[in-house]
């Protein structure tokens, strides 16, 4: 690896060979820049119940995304440079079965993207640095809708200090294919880390701390061709249907849009304050010769 430094930054280290800067937010200033990030505030068609809007920029050149306790309910915040097209609810009573498409503030194929972070420290709720495509699952082929990119999640469950990362493709319904996310004990739960992948036409390697994880390459696996827009998020567990079997009782419909409205036990344990802290999110490109 490569040192590659940022004025009066922490430094990035990147793989060998020639890189340049694409796209970055070093959280400098007193709040979120909206230019660069939006809010997920829907969920497959409906308002999330806990997606919130409380994330924000200290002067620490950090960004803050806190859980909270609000309306008797546990929140906290998805920040995205772009959006999911089923996500937004229907607008209309034509044809046209999704909401109105929001214009992207950052999309980009291929690269080198990376985040500095600090994780939270309770159970319940996790952290997480992702790529995703607007149309993920919508063409038989996933190299032309786009594949689900966990650069870094941290569920801490079950094991603590534990992150996981890997891709998934296919939508999210019965044909979706998730060929093995890799567990990474952290040495430091509690301490700074780094978070990659190196995403190029032949595959994912991912990287923690400057060190590489693991692989997953074509053609064992397939690999996105279009642009996909970056993810920095925290979900709270047990109101959406994702994580109904983690609630003592869920709304028996089945319906995969009903929202639970019942946090884990998990989560209920949870000591505020805790938050997931960003000191940077970065995308290199490389530099063909």
């Amino acid at each position: 690896m490569k040192e590659y430094k940022v004025a009066n930054h922490e430094p990035s280290y990147l793989p060998e060979g020639e890189w340049e800067l694409v796209w970055s937010d070093e959280f400098d200033g007193n709040e979120l820049d909206e230019t660069k990030w939006g809010y997920r505030l829907d969920f497959w068609g409906k308002r999330s119940l806990t997606f919130s809007k409380h994330a924000f920029v200290e002067g620490d050149s950090c960004l803050h995304l806190p859980l909270v306790y609000e309306d008797g309910m546990y929140k906290s915040a998805h920040l995205q440079t772009g959006s999911l097209t089923y996500d937004k609810p229907k607008d209309s009573e034509g044809i046209w079965n999704f909401g109105k498409f929001e214009k992207p503030k950052f999309m980009h194929k291929f690269g080198y993207y990376e985040i500095r972070c600090k994780l939270p420290k309770n159970n319940g709720w996790h952290a997480a640095f992702w790529l995703q495509a607007p149309g993920i699952g919508s063409h038989p082929n996933p190299k032309y809708c786009g594949i689900e990119v966990d650069i870094m999640e941290s569920y801490r469950l079950p094991t603590e200090g534990t992150v996981i990362s890997g891709i998934g493709y296919g939508g999210y319904g019965h044909d979706s294919v998730w060929p093995g996310h890799k567990p990474v004990q952290l040495t430091d739960p509690e301490g700074w880390h780094t978070f990659a992948v190196d995403w190029s036409k032949d595959g994912y390697i991912f990287y923690m701390d400057g060190v590489e994880t693991h692989r997953q390459m074509a053609p064992d696996c397939p690999v996105s061709e279009v642009e996909q827009f970056i993810l920095v998020s925290t979900e709270c567990h047990g109101y959406n249907r994702s994580f109904a079997n983690e609630v003592e009782e869920s709304d028996p419909s089945g319906n995969a849009n009903v929202w639970c409205g019942k946090p884990v036990k998990e989560l209920l344990k949870a000591e505020l304050p805790d938050e997931f802290v960003i000191d940077y999110v970065r995308v290199f490109d490389r530099v063909e010769k």
